[in-house]
């Protein structure tokens, strides 16, 4: 079987200076990345210089230079108040936006939001760029897609454009859209695809300074928030899928069913356990990036942990398995927060939605 896609997304960072707090963050998360495997690429949503200036994207490059992943950068309304991405494109030296790559067998599209717009919160994709989207999604067929894009498809102002990406994105292969602009942790899920949003880097307004982990496994999507000042090991439970992110029902657990779990850093010992059961022992099989187990799964049971140990340290991650096929989530509007999940505290959500586009500060 194909690893998963698995990839860690740093929030918008709004660098302005060296000697700043975000600046340190960014320095400190580029570290602590580079110190484990098991992820296929680093992503950066938009708004990475605070003011678009060169000496601003020239502390994101360095910071970049540094990490030993391959790393993805799309734009953000900052990154165009300058008046354009001359600065973005000239300081990061990224691909141009939109392009496509396949990463594990998933279809991984990148768009640019922002650069069509007038500036600001102005986010825009254009025809063209509509048009790839639509090309690609049909170039993918039944095959899985994740999309990377500057904020929710509904806070597209263009002409139609919001209705008309919210239905491709619905209606075609895209299991996960990963998102900044929010600045706070949210996981939303429309019975098809799930979009995730992480907490700024650099304008934090809820809880600690981290990143998120996120991955796609064989449709299933799991998606958990690392806060900087935990240590390895971290666990990612990659399939089954929770009941909340399940959307589809083939998500549903039978019987039986094998249980995958991503551990970044150093593990002496994994293993899971049923509700309040035994701990029994997972194996990670050669060359494979994750740990596996047989499960046998009783009648009426309802959680799954996987526990990570280290030296000194260890990590769990819990979910609740979709078991009924009738009670998989639906939609309440498309491509928007309607379908918000609110908290989940080990996913690290607060359900606050305290930042700049609801109950926060206007930055």
């Amino acid at each position: 079987m194909t690893a998963p896609l698995a990839f860690a997304h740093i929030g918008d960072l709004h660098l302005t200076g060296a000697e700043t707090d975000n600046a340190r963050d960014f320095s400190a998360i580029v570290a602590q990345l580079n110190e484990v495997d098991g992820l296929d690429f680093v992503f950066l949503p938009g708004d990475n210089a605070d003011h678009g200036r060169p000496e601003q994207y020239a502390l994101v490059r360095a910071g970049l230079d540094r990490l030993r992943l391959p790393v993805h950068v799309i734009t953000g309304d900052h990154d165009v108040e300058g008046g354009g991405l001359d600065a973005f494109y000239a300081g990061l030296d990224v691909p141009r936006l939109p392009y496509a790559v396949d990463v594990q067998g998933v279809r991984c599209l990148f768009l640019d939001m922002c650069g069509p717009g007038s500036g600001g919160p102005d986010f825009r994709l254009g025809p063209d760029q509509v048009a790839w989207l639509a090309a690609e999604l049909e170039r993918a067929g039944g095959s899985d897609c994740a999309l990377f894009m500057h904020g929710y498809p509904a806070d597209l102002r263009g002409e139609g454009e919001a209705a008309r990406v919210a239905d491709l994105v619905h209606r075609g292969p895209v299991r996960l859209v990963e998102m900044g602009h929010t600045h706070y942790n949210e996981l939303a899920n429309d019975g098809r695809t799930v979009y995730a949003a992480t907490r700024s880097t650099g304008q934090i307004e809820e809880g600690p300074v981290g990143y998120a982990v996120a991955a796609l496994d064989g449709g299933v999507v799991s998606w958990r928030f690392k806060e900087l000042a935990r240590p390895w090991p971290f666990v990612l439970v990659t399939a089954p899928a929770d009941r909340r992110l399940a959307h589809d029902a083939g998500h549903v657990v039978g019987e039986r069913f094998t249980l995958r779990a991503l551990v970044l850093g150093p593990a002496d010992a994994v293993a899971f356990r049923i509700d309040d059961g035994p701990w029994q022992p997972m194996a990670r099989p050669e060359g494979a990036r994750c740990h596996e187990a047989r499960v046998t799964w009783p009648a009426g049971a309802r959680t799954i942990a996987v526990r990570a140990k280290a030296a000194g340290a260890e990590d769990t991650d819990v979910i609740e398995p979709a078991t009924d096929p009738d009670g998989l989530p639906g939609s309440r509007g498309i491509g928007s927060d309607a379908d918000a999940l609110g908290a989940w505290p080990g996913r690290g959500l607060l359900g606050t939605q305290l930042g700049p586009n609801r109950n926060g500060r206007q930055w």
